[in-house]
């Protein structure tokens, strides 16, 4: 049975969640190919201040989800993933800062060049970083072709909100 970093093909599912009173906070989940768990790490709560918000404007949330949190947790985890999945294309410029791919799912593929067919899904990347997709070519045969890529985003999202609950009964 082989483990962690010895795994042929692993893959990082990231995504955060948002709290009124805490802010954001990010999840990071390294899985073997077939979904099970090797790795979990979370941030703690950012929380941008008005005066940030103001400066920020439309580029706050990718800022605060792409280089604060999703780089944060990509330098943390023991287990560094082939290729990080995110769901939202306004994470995507989280590969301008982290050496590995950078997938976006989609909901259909098109026959687009930045996009690549995996599981029951399909995978954008970022425009200036298309040999990632390349590189994931020789991969994609150690996912299993009925592989539902978002339900681990489930349980990132659901063990988030756990460690937000939890954070909130502490400081009560």
């Amino acid at each position: 049975m082989s483990h962690g970093n010895q795994d042929p093909f692993r893959m990082g599912f990231l995504t955060a969640v948002e709290d009124a009173e805490r802010g954001f906070v990010g999840g990071l989940l390294v899985t073997n190919r077939f979904g099970r768990p090797l790795e979990f790490q979370c941030t703690a709560p950012v929380k941008p201040n008005r005066a940030q918000q103001i400066l920020y404007g439309p580029t706050l949330r990718p800022f605060v989800l792409g280089e604060l949190l999703g780089r944060t947790l990509i330098e943390k985890v023991g287990v560094k993933p082939h290729l990080v999945l995110i769901e939202s294309e306004e994470i995507l410029d989280l590969r301008l800062h982290v050496p590995m791919a950078v997938g976006c799912l989609l909901d259909k593929v098109t026959d687009d060049t930045t996009q690549l067919a995996l599981g029951k899904h399909g995978i954008g990347f970022h425009p200036d970083h298309l040999s990632d997709r390349t590189d994931l070519v020789r991969h994609a045969k150690a996912i299993p072709a009925d592989a539902d890529l978002r339900e681990p985003f489930e349980r990132v999202r659901e063990a988030l909100a756990e460690t937000v609950r939890l954070g909130s009964a502490r400081t009560a």
